[in-house]
């Protein structure tokens, strides 16, 4: 047994992944898989919380973020890679099921893992990102059109617009544009304005992080770049194609939705909370609970870590008393 923290490279799918690990070998596995665009600290709060309680807990850098490889391809982050990763990490360790949590860009590798192999995972917790069903007639690209060209997706589109727009700023910035924003909107900038630019920086730091931590992350992309990350965006209408098979399909693992009230998209009254709150949700994801956090935002599980990480740690002990 083992109480610090400690990084390797795995190899699986193909891919070296960097990861992060705490607890006990022997602890139950969960796995934290992070978004866009951070790293697996972003889940330094839940790793500390969970491995304490008696979990090993494994969060990998993503393949295409800091120190995991990151191949130059769109074609080589859809789903289908994703997921495949994910299955290599838990067969590494040996595990045949795992308990996994994934926030942004991870909670869609984790709606995506629930889908094609629910039998690896004992119980699944998103944050942010809800599971949505597949349009049969609407590529995503054809949707993401009717924001217009300042939707932030849009602008991910193609290779190497969003690359030099975040260059123009340092690193420090772009990360402090992203993860202290409190826009709710859908991310749309005005006319011939690129949403990095349309971002703001606020005058003072939010009492949830620091510059240090910041920094962190900066010194990472520093290093890597951006296109990995934004990869996965121009890999959405490949996603589309590849989950044809599985329209109509339910997630049948046990799920918990997180979110915060004012995150990314809750503006209006088709947002994101009264979806999730709704029958058509519940009709995809019937083995279903939903946590609304008053005041969070979209990094939620670094905003309101003590929050998350009891929500998380309390689903998880739920399904490991009842299941045998």
């Amino acid at each position: 047994m083992t109480s610090e923290l400690r990084e390797k490279k795995i190899k699986t799918n193909g891919v070296w992944l960097n990861v992060a690990e705490k607890g006990d070998d022997g602890g139950a596995l969960v796995l934290l898989l992070h978004g866009f665009p951070e790293t697996w600290f972003s889940w330094r709060h839940q790793i500390n919380f969970l491995s304490s309680h008696g979990y090993h807990v494994v969060a990998p850098d993503l393949r295409g973020y800091a120190e995991s490889d990151s191949p130059p391809s769109h074609e080589s982050y859809t789903v289908s890679h994703l997921v495949t990763d994910v299955i290599g990490l838990l067969d590494h360790y040996g595990t045949a099921q795992a308990f996994v949590a994934g926030h942004d860009w991870g909670a869609i590798i984790g709606w995506s893992l629930c889908l094609f192999r629910p039998d690896r995972v004992k119980g699944f917790i998103s944050l942010s990102v809800p599971y949505s069903p597949r349009d049969p007639n609407l590529k995503p690209s054809d949707l993401f059109k009717s924001f217009g060209d300042g939707l932030y997706i849009t602008q991910f589109q193609e290779p190497g617009r969003a690359e030099a727009a975040f260059a123009k700023h340092d690193c420090l910035t772009v990360m402090k544009k992203f993860l202290l924003t409190t826009r709710r909107d859908f991310w749309v900038a005005p006319p011939d304005t690129e949403i990095i630019d349309d971002l703001e920086v606020p005058p003072t730091l939010p009492d949830w992080i620091t510059e240090k931590e910041i920094q962190v992350y900066a010194d990472k992309f520093q290093k890597s770049g951006f296109t990995g990350p934004l990869n996965y965006y121009r890999a959405m209408d490949l996603n589309w194609e590849i989950l044809a098979p599985w329209q109509g399909y339910k997630i049948i693992v046990p799920t918990k939705f997180i979110a915060g009230d004012k995150d990314i998209g809750t503006e209006g009254a088709n947002g994101t909370i009264e979806y999730v709150k709704g029958e058509v949700f519940k009709s995809i994801v019937p083995n279903l609970e939903v946590v609304v956090i008053e005041d969070g935002h979209h990094f939620i599980q670094q905003e309101k870590p003590g929050r998350v990480s009891e929500e998380i740690l309390s689903f998880f002990n739920k399904l490991r008393n009842t299941t045998k």
